[in-house]
This record gives structure tokens, C-alpha cells and sequence, in this order.
């Protein structure tokens, strides 16, 4: 991959009934060239349009791909990647760092009537995760815009140590940072 080439990375951080989404335009080569922010509604469902508020906020012709943390940010506030990548008109990678059966029975506990209906439709549309190897670590991908080949070459691309790819630390530390400027202003 070439150094230049630009991935926005989205991650999430959360206090009380709002999280923090955290944008950050970050090249191969780990140079971080912008951020943007948004929030959505913990339990709720617009986390999806919240990404998307990023992406285009940033307005950035130039970043190729979305990583996002998972797909179930701000308690299963499930993002539907086949709408990120049509919204966004960019190939859309969701990472995961831990082993799961899958979000299913947490949401048949969590949800009922049609808050788990429609959880459930979203989920039931999204690709299957398919695990790489990263550094010697076990990361978790669905891509949707890219082959799977390609979306382990994106991940592997950014992620120069650890399994954790650079765009999402960055915009994890970001959404953190951003989290406590609000809780304390």
C-alpha cells in the first residue's frame, strides 16, 4: 500500500446516554491528517447516519476506505455497513478484537418487540466476520465494497504493531479525549 494512501477510521467512546464517535484520517505511512466528530444515542439506532455525518463532514475525496470499531457501537446501536458504503461511496471494513458467537442471543437478552426486530434485521444483513491474522494477533473482519482479501491487506496495511489498525487508536483515543472535554464542560 502506498504511504499516502487515507483510511478514516471511526471509533466510540461513552458516558451516561451519548457516545462519542471519534473520525481520524490517517495515511499508511501513520501520519494522522484530520478529525471529525459526532454523537449518537446509546441503545438507540442512529449510529449508522452518525458515521455517515462524519464521512461527510470531513468532506475528503482523497480517503479511500472506513474502518469501523465493530458494529455494534454505543450498546448495539448497530451500524448497517451495506448503508455506510452507499452513503459514503467508499468500501467500508469493520474490525473486532474479541472471539464471539455472535451478537444474537446478547440482543435477544437485551431487546424485545421491535427494538429487537429491528436489531436483528440489521444484523441479519451484514456480512460474516472472517478472522485475520495480524502481527501474530486475532482481529475480526466484515467488509462490504472490498474482497476479503483485500480488506485483511487494508488491515494489515494499517496496523504497523499490535492488532489494533492505527486509523481506529487513533480515533478511539480521540473519541475518549472528546468524551471527558464533555463531561467536564
Amino acid at each position: 500500500m502506498k504511504s499516502g494512501a487515507r483510511t478514516l477510521g471511526v471509533a466510540e467512546s461513552y458516558r451516561g446516554d451519548t457516545s462519542t464517535l471519534a473520525g481520524a484520517v490517517v495515511r499508511a505511512d501513520r501520519a494522522v491528517e484530520a478529525f471529525a466528530f459526532s454523537t449518537c444515542t446509546v441503545g438507540g439506532s442512529d449510529a449508522t447516519d452518525a458515521v455517515a455525518d462524519i464521512v461527510a463532514e470531513l468532506d475528503r475525496p482523497d480517503v479511500q476506505r472506513l474502518l469501523v470499531a465493530g458494529i455494534a457501537p454505543a450498546w448495539y446501536n448497530l451500524l448497517d455497513l451495506h448503508r455506510l458504503h452507499e452513503a459514503t461511496d467508499r468500501a467500508v471494513v469493520s474490525v473486532s478484537f474479541e472471539a464471539s458467537p455472535g451478537l444474537e442471543p446478547a440482543l435477544r437478552r437485551e431487546f424485545d418487540g421491535e427494538a429487537l426486530d429491528c436489531r436483528l434485521d440489521i444484523y441479519g444483513r451484514q456480512p460474516p466476520r472472517r478472522e485475520v491474522t495480524v502481527n501474530g494477533e486475532q482481529v475480526w473482519v466484515r467488509t462490504v465494497g472490498l474482497d476479503d482479501e483485500e480488506a485483511a491487506d487494508v488491515v494489515r496495511a494499517f496496523t504497523p504493531e499490535g492488532g489494533r489498525p492505527e486509523p481506529l487508536r487513533v480515533a478511539r483515543l480521540a473519541a475518549r479525549a472528546a468524551d471527558h472535554f464533555r463531561a467536564d464542560s
